[in-house]
């Protein structure tokens, strides 16, 4: 029955059927379950309960004539006082002069607005004449609309399908769990959401749905993960430890806790039978890529190749020429990019093919059609959201089922880490190596620009370099580029002719890029003004002054992100926020970078200021869009959640416990993953 096109309802003609369908709702079903965005919730409260800021409805009778001033063009504020529960309470309405003939003496009101605590004033959005026969909340559901759907017409025809199919809907959480969280049914939180009789009640039903949401997404992820697991044997690698431990004891440094423990739990999942998909997350700086390094090398004693693939062409050169030196003559290393061309590629695949070559490290090169590894043991991925699955799928399959290491340096919150990765076992390097400087974060106006220009000349004068970074503004890349142009002229006007200024933004070619970035990394330019596109984990020891122009238009991780490009040498690093924030969550921004320079700390308060879609960005955060739940908000039934659904996976009880059997049916039938990691 809830199968039934949406034209079986009372109302829906093949007018309505094509507005219903433009809006994804095609079936009784999906209009049952087009949740509203939101409620105008009308409650009469004390005014002791009612909160500063929020919008709240009081009945009052009027005390004296109201008196209306006229400003601006065509511009009105009516103002008048309401005895409320014995108190004088100020009504202020704009621009509707004529209430002034409504609200006579002695008359009693019903008025909506915003309060504002502090001054005993309600700023009013709408009144009527008279009290609410009862003094119990009216609740009145607001849906998302597109095209020609007028809200009275969606809300007729949602009470219809309420009204006649609701019945229909069936349970698909068994009632153990319906009992222990004390959820109501599905049937009537549906009916709840579209026709809440109480705010009560409206907070179980969407409790219901949220636990519903992230159970089914959870138990999605787990079995995805166990099929990973199950379905694939991994390398089981066999390697002598004593040689790896005579390798991670060549280092110039001292392994950190941190890095110690991860290594151990990567190298027990590489020693396993079944094959590693594994997060390596940690802060920039904090040992990242030892940590590879140590698992590259184990897979090679096993008797295997590795293979390491970064973003780009200048990441991979440096990525080289680090782990030349750290493996010294171990075991041969090769780099493979587009540039790689003619006779000299040509060699290099052969060499691959002929496991000649332990470690192969590239770019996106690394996955193209000609390139074939003979025993491809590990790859590790560095900074992975920028590579879509379907890559990362075509450079698995070259191998054996080859063990997969992703490392990000994007510090993720447990909570995202736990939605968006819940296919792979999580590592988090969270300790700095010892002896590095915390670099120094300042937040100045742009008036103080001509002292943070002598300090710069100061420092740039004792050989080191600066980054000087403008904001991307997404509507207009042209406009992007201007804006780095603009200031790109003002330095070059105060540093040339002593120190070089060079240019980089998002107009220039992959080519014009690296060349770029290669003379500011042998210091043959000073001075380097870029848009965000030096985001991603370029090693310049030398930078030390990060200058960022309206660091309040980015987030947290992103300031952080760029923050991380200096502080890699042994000399005190600095960056600067140039920044005069108008709102609240701006000041904050900027507020929070000068306190801490913990990655971690700074991703969930991040998270908390911006919410999960613009954490990563909406294209490829994977994120998933929920109806209900909300992944910040809801953490707690997140977590929950997700124990509830190992228990259910590792168990195998959808299919041998009956009392699962409508959770399996309504898995299978519903919106499967989309994106599945062989």
């Amino acid at each position: 029955m809830l199968n039934e096109s949406v034209s079986h309802i009372k109302g829906v003609g093949e007018k309505t059927a094509k507005n219903l369908e433009a809006m994804n709702i095609k079936t009784v079903e999906d209009l049952l379950f087009y949740y509203p965005s939101g409620y105008n919730i009308t409650e009469i409260k004390p005014l002791a309960e009612c909160q500063h800021d929020e919008t709240v409805t009081l009945v009052g009778t009027i005390l004296y004539p109201p008196t209306v001033s006229f400003f601006g063009r065509k511009k009105s504020r009516l103002i008048c006082t309401v005895e409320v529960e014995q108190a004088a309470v100020k009504i202020v309405m704009f621009n509707r002069p004529f209430a002034k003939n409504h609200l006579l003496p002695n008359k009693v009101f019903t008025f909506t607005g915003k309060w504002d605590a502090h001054r005993l004033q309600l700023t009013v959005q709408k009144y009527e004449e008279g009290a609410p026969a009862n003094s119990s909340a009216t609740i009145d559901p607001k849906y998302p609309l597109k095209g020609d759907m007028k809200p009275f017409r969606l809300k007729k025809m949602i009470e219809a399908a309420v009204s006649d199919y609701s019945h229909y809907i069936q349970e698909i959480l068994p009632s153990t769990y319906l009992q222990a969280y004390k959820l109501p049914s599905r049937q009537a939180a549906v009916r709840t959401m579209h026709q809440p009789e109480s705010g009560y009640a409206l907070k179980h039903a969407r409790r219901r749905f949220t636990y519903e949401e992230l159970l089914i997404f959870q138990i999605r992820m787990q079995l995805m993960r166990k099929e990973i697991r199950e379905s694939t044997t991994g390398a089981a690698h066999q390697f002598n430890q004593t040689h790896l431990d005579d390798f991670v004891q060549s280092f110039p440094f001292t392994l950190t806790n941190a890095q110690q423990r991860v290594t151990e739990q990567i190298l027990m999942d590489m020693k396993s039978p079944y094959r590693m998909n594994r997060l390596l997350q940690g802060d920039v700086g904090s040992g990242k890529t030892a940590v590879a390094a140590i698992a590259l090398y184990a897979t090679v004693l096993a008797g295997k190749q590795g293979a390491l693939m970064v973003p780009t062409e200048i990441l991979a050169e440096q990525h080289f020429l680090s782990l030349k030196e750290l493996f010294a003559d171990r075991i041969s290393i090769a780099l493979l990019t587009g540039s790689t061309k003619g006779k000299k590629r040509e060699e290099l695949l052969q060499a691959i093919y002929d496991q000649e070559i332990d470690l192969v490290i590239g770019t996106h090169a690394l996955i193209q059609d000609d390139v074939y590894f003979r025993q491809l043991g590990l790859i590790v991925i560095d900074e992975q959201h920028r590579f879509g699955v379907n890559q990362r799928r075509t450079l698995r399959e070259k191998g054996l089922f080859p063990d997969v290491l992703f490392m990000t340096a994007t510090p993720i919150p447990r909570t995202l880490a736990i939605t968006t990765f819940g296919d792979m076992d999580v590592s988090i390097l969270n300790e700095m190596p010892a002896g590095r400087k915390p670099v120094e974060t300042h937040w100045i106006n742009e008036k103080l620009m001509p002292r943070l220009l002598g300090f710069m000349k100061e420092h740039i004068e004792n050989g080191e370099q600066v980054y000087v970074i403008c904001p991307l503004i997404e509507e207009s890349e042209t406009l992007d580029m201007q804006n780095a142009v603009h200031i790109y002229e003002q330095m070059k006007l105060y540093f040339e002719p002593d120190f070089r200024v060079g240019l980089m933004h998002g107009r220039l070619t992959a080519e014009e890029k690296d060349e770029i970035m290669q003379q500011y990394v042998e210091n043959d330019i000073q001075v380097l003004v870029s848009t965000t596109v030096i985001e991603v984990g370029v090693n310049v020891p030398n930078a030390t002054i990060m200058a960022i122009y309206n660091a309040e238009r980015f987030g947290l991780s992103q300031l952080h992100q760029l923050r991380g490009r200096v502080g890699r040498g042994d000399v005190q690093s600095y960056c600067m926020l140039i920044a005069d924030p108008k709102g609240k969550v701006g000041k904050e921004r900027m507020r929070i970078m000068t306190e801490t320079t913990d990655g971690f700390e700074l991703s969930e308060r991040d998270l908390e200021l911006r919410g999960a879609g613009d954490f990563f960005g909406k294209k490829q955060s994977g994120v998933p869009e929920f109806k209900v739940a909300d992944i910040i908000e809801d953490y707690r039934a997140l977590e929950t959640a997700r124990q509830d659904a190992v228990k259910i996976v590792e168990e195998n009880s959808l299919d041998k416990d009956p009392i699962y059997e409508p959770l399996k049916a309504y898995l299978e039938e519903n919106n499967p993953l989309e994106e599945k990691l062989d």
